[in-house]
């Protein structure tokens, strides 16, 4: 193989560099989530049949319509699915096996993905009552939220 074609020229080259140089503002919808997480608070958006979508969204995914009316949910909720991984993947902010679960947190409709904060699989179940556990120092980033531990018992007895 030579540096030249068929026609003997060389062949014709443009250097190109692929870049992004824009960077997006989080907007009304997404910047209020995070900084929910900030603040240690969760939070969705109201749709207009009045159903709460959390992670909140800024239009509909049925009607398209706009959302702007961002609600404060509770930082508990319920496992209605979940997953055991084992080992952790590449990449996931959890170094030892873990859950992940969509926690249907009280006053949304729609569940979260997020960890479940056990040592084993025999610790979670669908069903199961779990709350957010927060970090420390919060950013506002969804690592804030270091994951979902199980309700104490003591705490539903109470309640």
């Amino acid at each position: 193989m030579t540096d030249q074609d068929v026609t003997g020229l060389p062949p014709l080259r443009a250097d190109l560099v692929i870049e992004y140089p824009f960077i997006r503002t989080t907007g009304p919808v997404v910047g209020a989530f995070l900084t929910g997480l900030r603040e240690a608070v969760l939070v969705g958006i109201r749709r207009a049949d009045g159903t709460v979508m959390v992670p909140p969204v800024e239009y509909d995914p049925v009607t398209s319509e706009p959302l702007s009316e961002v609600v404060e949910v509770s930082s508990t909720g319920t496992i209605v699915s979940w997953t055991w991984v084992d080992p952790p993947r590449p990449g996931s902010p959890w170094d030892t096996p873990h859950g992940l679960a969509l926690v249907l947190l009280d006053g949304a409709d729609t569940p979260l993905l997020h960890g479940v904060l056990v040592d084993s699989p025999d610790q979670v179940a669908t069903g199961l009552r779990v709350e957010a556990v927060w970090k420390s120092e919060r950013v506002g980033h969804i690592t804030d939220l270091v994951g979902f531990a199980p309700v104490a018992r003591d705490t539903l007895e109470g309640s």
